[in-house]
């Protein structure tokens, strides 16, 4: 077992007695004549509120009992107790697993055996909600990899070997810096930015580093390899709260997209009980805009049906409550069209970086 400071061991001892207070309230209610039971906020749509003194959504007051009282729910608990007990385990021996390797060890759990991964993140989402922790708290670490910067930023991260400074341009290859699962790890030293933008695609950010992009517009380029992950969104609030750069979101002009950019800007709906740590409310969208496909006559694709009702959906997402959505989703339904961010490509290698982004951050009042 790895020897713990003694901040470490403080942390790992709140952890595990905010998980096994869970089992304890069980305990509780079955020596009270009742049926265990946990109460969790309803995670849809319908249920998240824009909150004003953090500026961004949260789940609301509709929750929703999960119970004993039925098979498929006993069960549901008993497979919440299993994951409690494992991570008490890990936590006490200062160890720590991925989400994928915690959904295998449940195979030797008999009738708590998780059926898919799905089932087993949703359940790990359940104990963050009710111990107000975050899955690293529990050293639970996503499988898949960070987004990765190149910039004029300054970073310090702490390793194993001790604290080590990197330059993300001088310092890294051509993929760049790759962000940790742990951005708490990370220091922000210094920078010559005058603001950050993210982009959905690795060709995208390809074309920006070898048009250089950066050091024409001192611009932090990261690459959000698609739907961002946690450590992801949690660098991009850093970047805009320490040093007040400024966020823009480059994706394809489809909804799926849109929801990519919404996930950083206002919380996801599956995590909205994370909000306060993940969203960057000041995050911007800079496209594409379904008038972008229009005004620029890019090369696009037919909406599939797909495409459609998830465009009406967003119309009654309250993320997306404002004139600017509503107008450009309208109009997309209307053309019944999606685009790639690298379609600009059509009109040249140099277009995008030399005329599309130059005035879209002037409209925006970014340069």
């Amino acid at each position: 077992m790895k020897e713990l400071s003694e901040s470490d061991q403080q942390k790992n001892t709140h952890t595990i007695n905010r998980l096994v207070g869970i089992a304890s309230a069980w305990y509780d209610q079955i020596a009270d004549g009742e049926i265990p039971s946990i109460r969790l906020p309803t995670r849809t749509k319908q249920n998240i509120a824009y909150d004003e003194a953090t500026d961004v959504w949260k789940y609301g007051e509709k929750e929703s009992t999960r119970s004993a009282s039925t098979a498929r729910s006993a069960i549901h608990l008993l497979k919440m107790a299993y994951v409690i007990g494992f991570l008490k385990g890990q936590l006490t021996e200062n160890r720590s697993s991925t989400l994928r390797e915690m959904y295998y060890i449940s195979e030797s759990w008999k009738k708590a055996k998780f059926t898919a991964q799905d089932e087993s993140n949703y359940l790990v989402e359940d104990l963050e909600i009710v111990t107000a922790l975050e899955r690293e708290a529990f050293h639970l670490r996503p499988e898949e990899d960070g987004a990765t910067i190149f910039g004029p930023l300054r970073i310090r991260e702490m390793t194993r070997r001790g604290p080590r400074e990197i330059h993300c341009q001088d310092d890294v290859g051509e993929a760049g810096y790759a962000i940790p699962n742990n951005v708490a790890s990370v220091d922000l030293v210094d920078h010559d930015a005058k603001f950050v933008i993210a982009t959905e695609t690795g060709g995208m950010y390809a074309r920006l580093q070898e048009n250089g992009f950066d050091d024409e517009f001192g611009a932090i380029l990261l690459h959000l390899k698609g739907q961002p992950a946690r450590s992801t969104r949690r660098m991009l609030k850093k970047l805009n709260e320490e040093l007040g750069l400024p966020i823009l979101i480059f994706t394809d002009g489809d909804p799926w997209s849109y929801r990519i950019y919404a996930s950083i800007a206002y919380g996801s709906i599956k995590s909205a009980h994370m909000s306060e740590l993940l969203a960057t409310p000041a995050a911007r969208f800079i496209g594409v805009q379904p008038s972008d496909i229009r005004d620029y006559d890019l090369p696009a694709d037919t909406l599939s049906e797909q495409d459609v009702a998830a465009l009406k959906a967003e119309l009654t997402d309250p993320r997306f409550a404002t004139d600017y959505w509503r107008e450009q989703i309208n109009l997309q339904l209307s053309m019944g069209l999606k685009s790639e961010q690298q379609a600009f490509a059509a009109r040249g290698l140099d277009f995008v970086t030399g005329e599309y982004l130059p005035k879209r951050l002037v409209e925006m009042g970014v340069v």
